[in-house]
């Protein structure tokens, strides 16, 4: 399929309609993102425990964990097996244990709160760009673009990117959107991912965007050639 290169004014305008379509649907990511905007610290923990993982499992053991310590210098203080039973069964849940006293420990020792600066954020065991920019979203409300496997997805779906690695799409998306449409893009695709452009079946039939959608009409060329 050969893309055009992406409009900006037309790719805002599909971000909002996708945008007012998904907050009608209540995605698992909005019920996630609205309980964990509390502290910049739960914010980092709880978005650490997210990958790889449902938005509610992440929740509930989120929750379970705070019940036990919601600080850096209370959290430090618990034992692996406690972090570990309370975070259970979150993807690679014995690894993210381990990542959260780490963490928790450094804050402590430095008395330290979580930065909003992307490189220190980068510095702290286990987050990578997209953990540090999503963190400055929420945490923060600073302009970022945190790609994750849904943003990757859709993004190259609506031929607003076409790089083959999370970076490169997140730069594509930079300098397709203005800076103050940034924390949009995640919040809005990820419950678009969740709820209808999902990897495998998606709902083109139900979605606001499926006639300005590319990749659906590449589909829908391939399956007239068959």
């Amino acid at each position: 399929m050969v893309m055009k290169s992406p409009d900006p004014q037309a790719a805002a305008s599909l971000l909002e309609r996708i945008r007012v379509q998904v907050a009608g649907l209540a995605p698992p990511v909005a019920a996630f993102e609205q309980s964990i905007r509390t502290t910049p610290f739960r914010v980092l923990i709880s978005v650490l425990l997210s990958s790889r993982t449902r938005d509610p499992v992440t929740l509930a053991a989120s929750s379970r964990l705070f019940a036990l310590a919601s600080t850096p210098g209370e959290m430090a203080r618990l034992e692996r097996s406690q972090v570990e039973a309370a975070i259970f069964p979150v993807g690679f849940y014995r690894q993210k244990a381990q990542r959260i006293l780490e963490i928790s420990r450094r804050l402590d020792r430095g008395k330290k709160n979580v930065s909003p600066d992307l490189d220190d954020l980068m510095s702290l065991p286990g987050v990578g760009r997209k953990t540090a920019n999503l963190v400055r979203s929420l945490a923060f409300d600073i302009p970022a673009v945190a790609v994750d496997v849904h943003v990757f997805r859709i993004s190259r779906r609506l031929g607003w990117a076409r790089g083959g690695k999370p970076d490169e799409v997140e730069a594509e998306l930079r300098g397709l959107f203005p800076p103050e449409m940034w924390n949009r893009i995640n919040r809005t695709l990820v419950g678009f991912g969740q709820t209808l452009c999902r990897p495998r079946h998606p709902r083109c039939s139900e979605c606001a965007v499926r006639d300005d959608c590319p990749w659906r009409a590449s589909r829908k060329g391939e399956n007239e050639k068959k």
